[in-house]
């Protein structure tokens, strides 16, 4: 399945259905009179959060979705049928824009959660609504209000609570694939995640997050380069961020100096989101190398740097209980964390 995160779409609720012009003519029945009845109402467009879905593809292949209209009013006081609604089911955390793409609309950040894009036009009034004494035997009647018809954008934004950030090839995938059951592809070259990755982080039978993994950042993104920042989207809603920088590379603060300012480029509220710091690989260098990277790079920062390996699973539980502080607001001590992979668990 392709990750798709963003569409244009075409909606058009329904027109109300047109009054009716009748009479009643029976046989033996005297003072008839009109009887038309009047039309139904148009269907209404809604746009519907659920469960299940994690991508917009279904709108890659069709980006029309008209209502139906409302059935016309019939002889014998006959109102016709109210036309049926269409329900656009979208992703949790779509937000949904005007044709402009920039003013919001809705933003469906809960399951279940719906609103109305378009509603139906009313139905008009038939010819009974317009007898008086005067006028006895009106002729008139309404035709049906016309639906509402628009052009919108739907942008899919993640729901995460800690987002990956970093360069190309600094772990990210390694990371995210040895702290939860995702299984993202993992190369030796740059731009291997193309699209965003998410995992479930177990940390005890209380303490579980979700982690963002989306693809790496170069110098210049903001202004469109690599795959630019339009992925930043899906850490727009997280608690923290972690950031991870390749501990074999000769500077790393560089690095760490030159992500922070595509994220400040991009929205100021996401540079100032809490962040863990790591040094990445450290199982490819000395402990010497390690800590030469390490103070350079905590000069920069200014906090505290950890120096992990995902391959290894060298220091790997710090982050996350760090992590899980951030996203919980809690202390999670180091007990409540599950039993590694290689340690021996109850037996009878």
């Amino acid at each position: 399945m392709k990750f798709l995160d963003q569409c244009k779409i075409y909606i058009k609720s329904g027109h109300g259905g047109d009054g009716c012009v009748s009479f009643r003519r029976e046989a033996f029945v005297e003072f008839g009179g009109p009887d038309g009845g009047d039309g139904g109402r148009g269907g209404d467009v809604w746009i519907e959060a659920v469960e299940g879905l994690n991508t917009l593809i279904d709108y890659r292949y069709k980006q029309h979705f008209k209502a139906p209209r409302g059935g016309h009013g019939m002889g014998k006081n006959r109102t016709g049928a109210d036309a049926e609604e269409i329900i656009l089911e979208v992703p949790v955390g779509t937000q949904v824009l005007e044709d402009d793409k920039e003013t919001l609309i809705a933003d469906l950040d809960e399951v279940g959660k719906r609103i109305m894009l378009a509603e139906g036009g009313s139905g008009g009034w038939g010819n009974t609504r317009f007898k008086s004494s005067v006028n006895q035997a009106p002729r008139r009647y309404n035709p049906g209000l016309p639906g509402e018809e628009r052009w919108i954008w739907l942008q899919l934004k993640l729901i995460a609570d800690v987002g990956l950030v970093g360069l190309p090839n600094a772990g990210k995938s390694t990371f995210l694939s040895s702290v939860s059951a995702a299984k993202p592809k993992i190369a030796d070259y740059p731009f291997t995640t193309l699209v965003p990755n998410l995992g479930v982080v177990d940390l005890g039978p209380s303490t579980r997050f979700v982690i963002a993994d989306i693809p790496g950042l170069i110098e210049g993104a903001a202004e469109g380069a690599g795959l630019g920042h339009r992925f930043l989207a899906h850490v727009e809603r997280c608690k923290a961020l972690l950031h991870l920088i390749d501990a074999t590379q000769d500077h790393p603060e560089e690095s760490y100096r030159m992500i922070r300012g595509e994220l400040e480029a991009y929205a100021e509220h996401l540079a100032d989101k809490p962040e863990v710091v790591a040094l990445t690989k450290a199982d490819a260098l000395l402990d010497e190398q390690l800590d030469e990277a390490k103070a350079a790079l905590e000069a920069e920062c200014g906090k505290p740097v950890h120096v992990i390996s995902s391959v290894a699973g060298r220091n790997v539980k710090p982050v996350l209980r760090q992590l899980a502080k951030h996203v919980t607001g809690e202390d999670i001590e180091e007990d409540d964390a599950p039993l590694s992979e290689d340690s021996e668990g109850w037996a009878p």
